[in-house]
């Protein structure tokens, strides 16, 4: 392995662990000694790591003696749980759930919209919600352009979203219906295949999932904007990979389609495809396996003077989740 630094990477054989091990290879982060962490039952297993098998470990204290980066990948609990002693071990941890994201002593960071925020760090920073990640990045050059006052969101979750267990749902499902055999719901609440389910994660008092909270409550920590109207709707749909999110974006000046097109074209990782005529536009399929989240169907609200509404595709698993911690150890190694 090359020259660097000792990087750890916990939940590495879920889906979020394994798209970190690939974008680490891909962008070239200096590791020098990968150490590969999982649940009690992957530990003996292996993983790959730049064409070469890494053994799965016992998460303890020992075993993050000299590490430079941990990157973790694993539940909320988990967390809350291994998270401090990684830090107490001498790690900088770069965290993908939900256990941080609002403690206000912990950054939650986009590199290109507030890389300011990552140098308050105690040890530890966090990965928003990969659905905010696709959400926010649009919203960024539209809010630094005419304040935003309001955002409609209605995401368009992929299966991968639940992780390794979701993506063998659908596709079991899927075979399943193709066999004519009955369809079985075992992860999620309903069948996901060819099916939508407007309701990711529990139930709050006021009818808002924990899901559309994390849209709200992340949006508003990372603009720095703890008044912004948020209205969230998140949906699961039969899809593989890439979240999908209708948005409405009000602000106090008035942004018109070819001003919002112009700044989403000369955001940094945003990718403008809006040319309706041409069938061109952002969908899954087509924006599966890439870092940009791209953006179109670009138009003003009908409903609002200072309204314009778009639809923004991204792969979660990379920007929503492994690209995006990649992309915050970079900064900080910068």
């Amino acid at each position: 392995m090359a020259s660097g630094l000792t990087v750890a990477v916990v939940g590495a054989t879920g889906a979020a662990g394994q798209t970190t091990l690939k974008i680490l290879e891909e962008r070239k982060f200096p590791v020098r000694e990968l150490r590969a962490f999982a649940s009690e039952r992957s530990v003996g297993t292996t993983v790959t790591f730049r064409g070469e098998p890494v053994p799965v470990r016992r998460i303890e204290a020992a075993a993050f003696t000299g590490v430079d980066f941990a990157f973790c990948s694993a539940g909320s609990a988990q967390s809350r749980e291994y998270a401090p002693m990684i830090v107490k071990a001498g790690a900088t941890v770069i965290d993908k759930s939900n256990a941080f994201r609002m403690d206000p002593t912990v950054p939650l960071v986009v590199p290109e919209i507030n890389a300011h925020a990552a140098r308050q760090h105690r040890g530890i920073l966090a990965c928003p919600n990969c659905t905010t990640i696709v959400a926010v990045m649009p919203l960024k050059p539209l809010h630094d352009a005419g304040r935003l006052t309001r955002v409609i969101a209605t995401s368009y979750q992929a299966v991968s979203g639940a992780g390794v267990k979701g993506i063998a749902e659908l596709r079991e499902q899927t075979l399943a219906w193709a066999r004519g055999e009955t369809l079985v719901p075992r992860h999620f609440p309903h069948q996901i295949a060819f099916n939508l389910i407007p309701h990711i994660d529990t139930f709050g008092a006021d009818g808002y999932t924990a899901e559309e909270m994390k849209l709200v409550n992340e949006t508003r920590k990372i603009l720095e904007t703890p008044d912004l109207k948020i209205t969230p709707t998140t949906v699961r749909v039969p899809v593989f990979t890439c979240h999908s999110i209708a948005v409405t974006a009000e602000t106090e000046a008035k942004i018109s389609a070819a001003r919002a097109r112009d700044l989403f074209a000369r955001f940094p990782g945003l990718r403008l495809w809006d040319e309706p005529a041409q069938n061109r536009y952002p969908m899954p399929i087509a924006v599966e396996g890439q870092d940009d989240c791209f953006v179109g169907r670009i138009r003003e609200d009908l409903s609002s003077a200072n309204g314009v509404t778009f639809w923004v595709v991204g792969d979660q698993l990379r920007k929503g989740a492994a690209t995006n911690a990649v992309q915050i150890a970079e900064l900080l190694l910068r």
